[in-house]
């Protein structure tokens, strides 16, 4: 089965334009390393939490919005190799991040059902 990696992450509301083409950019940096795609979600229905919430994970201000992408990968191998090669291009490394990188929370997800 595929692998994902996950991630959220708070970007200032009024940057969704940059956020787009630095997320359209970047996607194509994964996907020549092996990612089969990349998506992005800009939060629209992101309910506030008490106790947990996507908003109070990110630490999200009020002036930002809730992000939530993934990146599906053919497997765990492909993604280890595909996000160092990634990490390394220096295309990548030379984008700079329109969010506060410090609260971005991210992961990888072996894929146990895919209905």
């Amino acid at each position: 089965m595929n692998y994902i990696d996950g991630f959220i992450v708070a970007v200032p509301t009024a940057s969704r334009d940059t956020y787009l083409a630095h997320a359209r950019a970047a996607a194509q940096v994964f996907k020549e390393h092996g990612a089969l795609n990349v998506v992005e979600c800009w939060g629209d229905d992101v309910p506030e939490g008490k106790l947990t919430s996507f908003a109070l994970a990110v630490q999200r201000k009020p002036d930002e919005t809730v992000v939530f992408s993934w990146i599906t990968w053919p497997s765990r191998g492909a993604r280890d190799d595909g996000m160092k090669a990634a990490m390394d291009d220096p295309r990548l490394k030379a984008m700079s991040m329109p969010f506060d990188g410090k609260r971005l929370i991210y992961g990888g997800f072996e894929v146990i059902l895919d209905a």
